[in-house]
């Protein structure tokens, strides 16, 4: 990723409630920001979050109707499915320069637009581009929503980042368990058409998109305001913030890519590894929708212990090692313990809101969030590309499940570590 010069060094501040008050010494203190603001910002961020993951999770659940439907053949099919890690990664580098020319807010305004405009127009698609463009466009929106939603928590939220990352992170994997366990029920109640099944999540973006109009008044995330840099003197000649330079940094972006690939592979490898172990069909939907719904409680936990730790190494160490027992579990005893691997898989994952909490605690700027967000998340997706590929590629030659469990532990082993250097008290400034 390049290093650009850093412009958004400290973002201009909220919409006050009241006028600044002076100190004894002539220095102004800024109050918070108007209550009314702050509240929208809540709202905003859960209906964003809750649509960060429908565009995928409810076109894989109707993947087969679809190939059939538009007649793509097996490989479409399996680039369709490698699509949205790679667009994270793209569209993700572009999230910092443009939340330093519109402001966080207004992007992230315009990415649920854009995922409201992809999904209602992909159920359209007459043909494999238009489907893939649509999808692209939605995905965009995520992707640079994925990105600044810690860019917006520092911002309202500097001494709440633990409590609100929790928020938006269950809001997140309730949105992700919803499109996958609901799509096909409400497909099938209202006609059948897989095109009528994924169009109607477009109604979900919508609704997200209105709390953040309003934000876009707010001098302090969207007009020019938060264009020029709220500062003077020393801080006005600070270098610009040379992220690739960070060994934190680095620790928190193959992090990331890590927890990904585990979690990828997951969502689409688990069943299968059931159903191959006599599992039957639905017992093994079923358990991998209790690995994803293990998500919604530890996801508002998890971000709240680790905000309240300087260090957050043990954390990661601990889903670590149950993503090995889970692992152990599925290679020892698949069917005979699976309630067990699902719910120990399930805590595992949780190292996707711990990540995103040690996004927000590594730098001591919103400019630095911006930056960190953007690098930690593009390594960390283009990273997690090859493991769900890797993992049916090893299946296919070997002939079973032992091979591609025994990779899926082996990774927890270089997660925990990274997670051990990401979760240590320093930010990235200190070492750009």
């Amino acid at each position: 990723m390049p290093d650009e010069p850093q412009t958004l060094t400290t973002p201009a501040a909220p919409a006050r409630a009241s006028s600044p008050a002076t100190t004894g010494g002539g220095s102004s203190v800024p109050d918070r920001p108007a209550l009314w603001i702050t509240r929208l910002v809540v709202v905003g961020l859960v209906l964003a979050a809750l649509n960060l993951r429908p565009a995928i999770t409810s076109l894989g659940a109707l993947l087969e109707e679809v190939r059939d439907g538009l007649h793509m053949s097996g490989s479409v099919a399996g680039v369709l499915t490698s699509v949205p890690p790679l667009c994270f990664a793209i569209f993700g580098i572009t999230a910092p320069r443009l939340a330093r020319r519109f402001g966080p807010t207004a992007v992230v305004c315009a990415g649920m637009a854009a995922i409201f405009a992809g999904l209602a127009v992909r159920p359209f698609a007459t043909g494999t581009a238009g489907f893939l463009a649509a999808s692209a466009l939605a995905l965009m929106g995520i992707a640079v929503s994925n990105v600044l939603m810690p860019v917006i928590v520092k911002r309202y939220f500097p001494d709440r980042i633990g409590t609100m990352t929790g928020l938006y992170s269950m809001a997140l994997a309730m949105g992700t368990s919803l499109a996958a366990a609901a799509t096909v029920p409400m497909t099938q109640a209202i006609g059948g058409s897989w095109r009528t099944g994924l169009g109607v999540w477009a109604g979900l973006a919508a609704l997200a998109v209105l709390p953040w109009i309003p934000l876009l008044r707010d001098r302090g995330t969207g007009g020019p305001a938060a264009r020029v840099p709220a500062q003077s003197g020393a801080a006005q000649q600070a270098p610009p913030l040379r992220i690739t330079r960070s060994r934190t940094a680095w620790a928190l972006g193959v992090f990331f890519g890590l927890q990904a690939t585990g979690a990828y592979i997951t969502m689409g490898w688990m069943p299968q590894i059931f159903r191959d172990a006599g599992v039957p069909a639905g017992t093994a939907g079923v358990l991998l929708a209790v690995t994803m719904v293990m998500g919604v409680p530890l996801a508002f936990v998890i971000p709240r212990l680790a905000g309240r730790l300087k260090n957050q190494g043990p954390i990661a160490v601990a889903l670590g090692l149950c993503g090995l027992g889970g692992y152990t579990g599925l290679y020892l005893a698949p069917a005979e313990g699976a309630w067990v691997w699902a719910v120990l898989l399930g805590v595992s994952n949780c190292a996707f809101p711990l990540a995103l909490t040690m996004i927000g605690m590594r730098s001591r700027t919103g400019a630095g969030v911006v930056r960190l967000s953007a690098f930690a998340q593009s390594v960390g997706y283009l990273l997690s590309i090859p493991g769900p590929l890797l993992v049916g590629v090893l299946y296919q030659h070997s002939g079973g499940w032992g091979l591609p469990i025994a990779l899926m532990a082996g990774l927890m082993l270089p997660q925990m570590v990274v997670g051990i250097l990401a979760g240590r008290d320093r930010t990235v400034e200190d070492e750009c």
